[in-house]
């Protein structure tokens, strides 16, 4: 029996590491090292990086700009905890990055997209590139400077050919898929004004909603983002009657001024907004949420209905956002986060549909006007494409 049950686990890595060998390719990584001495550096001061795969073909003038998730530190104790990870220095971050998904370079894979300049751009100030303090604590040696981390990214894309774009599309997963939101009408300015130039927010809209007690946590919890990061000076003009200072992080408020094509794809029950604005450790003590946020299968039916209202809610701050003609919506009933950057969920033969269209198929469509996409999926669990996520029982929210 246990002979049998390790001869399984190896051939599900196995199996699992051929696949990922097909479905992607590595890139190596590109350290800014001239950002430094304009103060564009990571949490640590360590230079800025990414990862670029060049264009080829007719896609040698195009290119894809993503920028990673990771989450926000809000105050000097969580900043440091991410100091010394990837998440803080470019120093911790690995050489070689797998590229799928959006990334593919297989026209099979990512008909679109596949043959453009692709570059991920990594995640290391913990503020979704808008802080700005001039200031360095020599006890905790943090620099908050993500907006000049941005710039300084960009600068160096442009001199590297983005300047000659004909067609660009910033991108974002997570914390970078609000990066794209809060950026998006930067980005557009930077590159050639004749170019197409676009926005994606792959599970970027983050909603001011209260948790399971009735607190407003994620308002909290953003304000002091902004506040520890000195954001608010390059954080976008937004629409909310609040006078808290993380206001213009919530996308509800910011994308009915963006004026820059943009599309928005999430998921209705987004993994991450369920067990860290609705349902977040601090509101939930006895861990009563504990396997439902693990597995959406394991909910209560109790616990459905408040994720039904949840949902309902994401809906209602997500109306403001989708009346203009050039927004793309590609709204699911999945319990998912980031849908883009994997093959399996951007471009399958079992991957997700709205409308019977994949994903990779509706954000194409909608960037090259091929065909306007704006899709709300039926409640959860009515959806039996999706890939609803599970995670490892020893995950903490």
């Amino acid at each position: 029996m246990v002979f049998a049950q390790c001869y399984t686990l190896i051939y599900c890595i196995i199996s699992s590491l051929i696949l990922l060998r097909v479905e992607s390719y590595f890139v190596g990584i590109t350290y800014v090292e001239s950002a430094v001495a304009k103060g564009a550096v990571c949490l640590d001061g360590s230079p800025p990086a990414y990862h670029l795969s060049p264009g080829f073909g007719s896609g040698v003038n195009n290119w894809l700009v993503q920028i990673e998730g990771g989450g926000w530190c809000n105050n000097v104790t969580t900043c440091l905890a991410r100091k010394n990870t990837r998440l803080g220095s470019s120093k911790a971050m690995v050489k070689q990055l797998a590229f799928s998904g959006i990334f593919s370079n297989k026209q099979n894979a990512n008909p679109d997209f596949y043959n453009w300049n692709k570059v991920k751009v990594r995640y290391c100030d913990g503020s979704s590139f808008t802080g700005d303090v001039e200031r360095v604590d020599p006890a905790t040696n943090l620099h908050y400077r993500g907006a000049r981390v941005f710039q300084a990214v960009m600068d160096d894309l442009l001199a590297k050919g983005m300047n000659k774009a004909q067609n660009a599309l910033l991108s974002g997963c997570s914390a970078g898929g609000l990066t794209s939101i809060l950026h998006c009408d930067k980005f557009r300015a930077l590159v050639p004004a004749g170019a197409r130039i676009r926005c994606l927010s792959d599970a970027g809209f983050f909603i001011n909603a209260k948790d399971i007690t009735g607190a407003e946590h994620i308002k909290a919890f953003y304000d002091d983002v902004v506040t520890t990061h000195g954001s608010s000076k390059n954080l976008p003009s937004c629409s909310s009657p609040l006078s808290s200072p993380g206001k213009c992080f919530f996308p509800q408020y910011v994308v009915p001024q963006v004026s820059t094509p943009l599309f928005l794809l999430n998921a209705a029950y987004d993994s991450w907004q369920v067990k860290n604005i609705l349902a977040p450790g601090v509101a939930d003590p006895h861990g009563t949420w504990h396997d439902c946020k693990l597995d959406i299968k394991q909910c209560s039916s109790v616990q459905l209905t408040t994720m039904q209202d949840f949902r309902t809610e994401f809906l209602s701050a997500l109306a403001a956002s989708a009346g203009s003609s050039t927004r793309g919506l590609f709204i699911n009933s999945c319990y998912a986060h980031c849908q883009s950057e994997t093959q399996e969920t951007w471009l399958r033969s079992d991957s997700p549909v709205l409308a019977d269209t994949t994903i990779a198929k509706a954000i194409g469509d909608w960037y090259f006007d091929r065909r306007p996409f704006k899709k709300i999926d039926c409640p959860y669990p009515c959806d039996k494409t999706c890939h609803n996520r599970i995670f490892e029982d020893h995950y903490e929210a």
